[in-house]
């Protein structure tokens, strides 16, 4: 059987950050992948912005590994040539009581170690961006957005040049824990014994968890899937910044947001789902994107949005739940030597991927 210091389970943008670190720290790594390339998943699917740390509880773990993670990232593509902007945006209130809303979210933000946003009137909010209509705005130059497919290139490059390697189209079957060493096997029956064994599969950790024999059941969180519909906006984009409206319930509202070309599209919408692979969008649900964007763009025109691709939320609280943090437990918590699971890693993941590999490597 062949043996390995730390398996990385997904590559995805967490589970490269988290074996950079790992690797970068002189230790032997692997990643296993069951996709045929890496990032293909939930990585591939958001709308790819540098998020400030806003939205999150204070003393949560997404609150501090997303200022923390803001910082690592910025620096880091700056570093390494990776395509990014710091655009900035604007969470604009459209009612009175979304403008107090506001000032509940200056105050969070605050306490969370965010010192940059500036709270606009409307007239100051429209001129920066004309077109916009709403009672007041958010300002927060700290947001941005970023290549993600060159920023999980960047992470494998510095994996291999540390000398750890990523493995493709390897599903695992089980893992069999024991006090020396994790036993994992794939599903065409090769084995491979780890010291350390980092679960970060995404949208299927919970489903992995439950195959680790001597992981007891109480620490796998219930798997909630909340689909998140896009749609890109035909012509050119009305604002030069992020567009957010102030947040719903399970999402951060239908916002537009830019790519590096420029290209507009708008969403998520939240629309909760019983599979990972609901992935395709249906052109209907467009019809309530044009009432929820024309609350901060009037101008909307008919015919301008089309169905554009979906991602899926790996939440760990039921619809109608309150919000949960991330939750990454290592052996502290479920008393497995070497393991550790990470779930929910939602928005702001992507932020906080470069935090998050280091958190791990103080958790072993």
């Amino acid at each position: 059987m062949d043996q390995m210091d730390c398996v990385v389970i997904g590559a995805g943008v967490v589970g490269l950050a988290v074996a950079r670190a790992l690797a970068l720290q002189g230790r032997e790594v692997m990643v296993l992948e069951a996709a045929p390339a890496i990032g293909i998943g939930t990585s591939s699917r958001n709308s790819e912005v540098i998020h400030s740390g806003i939205y999150y509880a204070e003393g949560s773990l997404k609150a501090s590994l997303c200022v923390a993670g803001k910082a690592m990232l910025y620096d880091y593509c700056a570093a390494r040539g990776i395509g990014h902007s710091r655009c900035s945006k604007l969470i604009v209130a459209t009612s009175d009581a979304q403008v107090a809303q506001l000032h509940g979210m200056l105050a969070k933000a605050v306490a969370n170690g965010v010192h940059d946003l500036v709270l606009l009137t409307r007239e100051q909010a429209r001129a920066l961006e004309p077109q916009l209509e709403c009672l007041a705005a958010l300002h927060s130059p700290g947001t941005g957005i970023v290549d993600s497919h060159a920023l999980m290139l960047a992470l494998q490059g510095d994996l291999h040049n540390a000398g750890g390697l990523v493995v493709l189209n390897t599903p695992l079957a089980q893992a069999e824990c024991a006090q020396g060493a994790i036993t994992l096997i794939a599903k065409d029956g090769t084995e491979l014994q780890a010291n350390i064994v980092v679960n970060a599969a995404g949208l299927h950790a919970q489903v992995l968890a439950r195959r680790f024999a001597g992981l007891a059941a109480q620490f796998v969180p219930p798997s909630h899937y909340a689909k998140g519909n896009y749609f890109t906006l035909t012509g050119r984009s009305p604002f030069s910044r992020l567009i957010y409206p102030v947040p719903e319930a399970a999402g951060l509202g239908v916002h537009m947001t830019i790519d590096l070309a420029r290209q507009a599209k708008f969403g998520p919408d939240v629309q909760w789902v019983d599979s990972p692979d609901d992935l395709l969008v249906d052109p209907a649900r467009g019809d309530a994107f044009y009432a929820e964007v024309r609350k901060y763009w009037p101008a909307l025109p008919d015919g301008a949005l089309m169905a554009g691709y979906a991602g899926i939320r790996p939440k760990i609280q039921a619809p109608g739940e309150p919000a949960r943090d991330f939750l990454i437990q290592g052996p502290a918590v479920h008393g497995v030597p070497g393991l550790v699971n990470l779930f929910g890693i939602e928005s702001p993941g992507l932020t906080s991927s470069l935090a998050i590999g280091k958190y791990v490597c103080q958790l072993v």
